[in-house]
């Protein structure tokens, strides 16, 4: 005879049962709904790079091997954002990532053909090939970093989804699941990962040396050092928290051990590294600013003749200002 707990125990287990049924049919389900801070991660660096493209597109007979770098990561930032970062916003929107496993193959694929390219391409800015042939350069980062990411799509590794629920990366914890998919998680984080960031740090450090003795007779020298500083310091720094929390996720078979807000923050702000690169490179180049400046006259001459206006004025007061002494 049931009595009235074994009743509500048995109601219980059966709640339990169908909530555990409902989240193994949605494994790509979010836990975070909130698309602003990825729509206005999208607007900035779409804005940012984007004019930096333009910028470069008009002098593209001026560059030097130096800018073709940084074009090169602004190429990866733009169409990162472009190409990938709309899946994020849309599985948001869901409450749970859109397409299943094609679309989490084709995000974690070409965000991770994109990461590689980018720390490729900031270890060459840092180690600062003078000489080099520079399009060789970028066009070796694309190439490695498309060959390793594509081992995945025959086996060797794996593409899944976040904790989080709203992108796609490789699955660090298939370390535990066979010897060949640990050999490529182990690979991944130390020659694709490790190894770039430690030659960045030491270049980061060569540069303070270079920037701290530095003379008047390298004054380029020194400003194009400083920027080069500044990109790489800003990318350690953006995807430092992102990489330990990934460091953690590949010895643990599960995610019990974090919440998913501690997955999405390192996450957000690893994406904050496609915004700061236009603004450094604005700051330190001031024939970018002079382009930007050409640029904006063009869509916008009331800005240039309210400009000549207000020089004007001002010599004027200087002029009057100089009489009455």
């Amino acid at each position: 005879m049931y009595t009235t707990n074994d009743t509500i125990g048995n109601t219980q287990e059966n709640t339990k049962t169908i909530h555990e049924k409902q989240s193994n049919d949605r494994p790509y389900q979010s836990s975070l709904s909130s698309p602003i801070s990825i729509e206005i991660l999208l607007l900035l660096s779409v804005l940012g790079n984007g004019l930096v493209l333009v910028i470069s597109y008009r002098r593209r007979k001026k560059m030097v091997g130096s800018e073709l770098l940084c074009v090169n990561l602004a190429v990866v930032d733009f169409l990162c954002c472009i190409c990938f970062y709309p899946l994020s916003i849309l599985s948001s929107f869901n409450h749970a990532w859109l397409g299943h496993h094609v679309t989490c193959v084709y995000y974690g694929l070409g965000c991770y053909i994109f990461g590689l390219c980018g720390m490729f391409t900031i270890a060459a800015i840092t180690v600062w090939l003078d000489g080099a042939n520079i399009r060789l350069v970028c066009c070796a980062s694309w190439l490695i970093a498309a060959v390793w990411s594509s081992f995945p799509l025959f086996g060797w590794g794996e593409y899944v989804p976040e904790p989080y629920g709203l992108s796609c990366t490789i699955a660090w914890h298939s370390y535990h699941t066979s010897f060949k998919d640990a050999f490529y998680v182990i690979c991944s984080f130390s020659c694709f990962m490790l190894v770039p960031v430690l030659l960045i740090v030491m270049s980061q450090i060569q540069i303070l040396y270079q920037v701290y003795h530095f003379t008047y007779a390298l004054v380029c020298t020194y400003t194009l050092s400083k920027m080069f500083f500044c990109i790489s310091l800003g990318f350690v720094t953006a995807w430092a928290p992102y990489a330990v929390v990934s460091f953690l996720f590949i010895f643990h078979k599960d995610n019990r051990y974090m919440a998913p807000g501690g997955f999405v923050f390192p996450a957000l702000f690893a994406k904050s590294s496609h915004i700061y690169n236009p603004f450094i490179y604005f700051y330190f180049n001031k024939a970018f600013r002079q382009e930007l400046r050409c640029l904006l006259r063009s869509f916008c001459p009331r800005l240039a003749r309210n400009r000549v206006g207000v020089r004007s004025a001002m010599e004027r007061g200087v002029d009057s200002a100089i009489g009455l002494l």
